[in-house]
């Protein structure tokens, strides 16, 4: 009895251990994403119409909004925004420092290599923003000419990959406010950004108008670490479901003044978890129990 008891005993804690080391996973996944917290998210809090602050210093915006909308059906409390220039914004979701990245980020081949991304939430290409009156008939006119840029852009890499093609110079800035400024008082031709922003700022500047637009296919999405495949998929489902309910119509018709095309990114709901055609995507099908 007493060496069979001894046995029980042994077995019963060689369960309990491996129930611990099972478990462990979803305990540091539980604290990286608590569910009592706000959502901690990342923006650059000078990327109008994106994320940006009011004068009473508080964070909005079509990103915030969104934000706050997947919180509501993550029945998470409310959204946490740290503010980091786009340069930076990457290695601070690799520190963990926030949860993901719902803002403004093309999906591409590079960074899918180093991060999952949600399916695409919105379609962009880039934006040449000029003092009014200026134009742009073809990229072979930007010769000898100075664009300014957010640093660490999407935007930035493309004007990288190409200054030598086209022969105009470089001027990077931390916020694309300031790269705006410097057209307005004459630094410099032109800024490149997203289309959705330099369609934004255009109707916030008398001064600005967008003289030409160059249509890439990108999409943007929402960047998570990579080990962060559990957590991905429950906002991805929770970004369903904000568009299945036309809430990210209604964001997107507040801050761009129409509601997106019924095929566009903003609209549609992708099969599977992730961006198709990229690393990181997982074609198993779902259905989001939205709230």
């Amino acid at each position: 009895m007493k060496l069979n008891s001894i046995k029980l005993t042994r077995a019963f804690a060689a369960g309990a251990v491996l129930g611990a080391m099972l478990a462990m996973p979803a305990l540091a996944q539980d604290a990286d994403h608590p569910q009592g917290e706000k959502l901690k998210v990342a923006c650059d809090l000078g990327f109008a119409p994106f994320c940006f602050k009011t004068p009473a210093g508080e964070a909005t915006g079509f990103t915030y909004d969104m934000s706050a909308a997947l919180a509501k059906q993550l029945g998470r409390p409310g959204v946490e925004v740290t503010d980091s220039n786009f340069s930076a914004i990457f290695a601070g979701l690799f520190s963990k420092r926030y949860e993901m990245i719902p803002a403004p980020t093309n999906i591409t081949k590079d960074r899918a290599a180093q991060m999952l991304f949600s399916e695409p939430y919105m379609p962009t290409g880039l934006g040449f923003l000029v003092k009014k009156g200026a134009k742009i008939a073809n990229l072979e006119e930007l010769k000898g000419k100075a664009l300014t840029v957010n640093n660490g852009s999407i935007s930035d890499k493309w004007l990288t990959d190409n200054e030598a093609k086209y022969g105009y110079t470089i001027q990077r800035y931390n916020k694309n406010a300031d790269a705006v400024q410097a057209v307005m008082i004459g630094r410099a031709f032109a800024n490149v950004a997203d289309v959705p922003v330099s369609r934004y700022v255009s109707t916030q500047t008398p001064m600005a108008e967008v003289a030409f637009v160059l249509n890439s296919g990108n999409n943007f999405g929402i960047a998570f670490r990579k080990e962060d495949a559990a957590f991905r998929a429950k906002v991805e489902a929770a970004l369903e479901c904000i568009k299945s309910d036309g809430t990210l119509a209604a964001i997107h018709e507040k801050w761009f003044g129409v509601k997106p095309a019924a095929d566009s990114s903003s609209a549609k709901v992708y099969p599977g978890i992730g961006a198709p055609d990229f690393e990181g995507y997982d074609a198993t099908p779902h259905k989001a129990a939205c709230k």
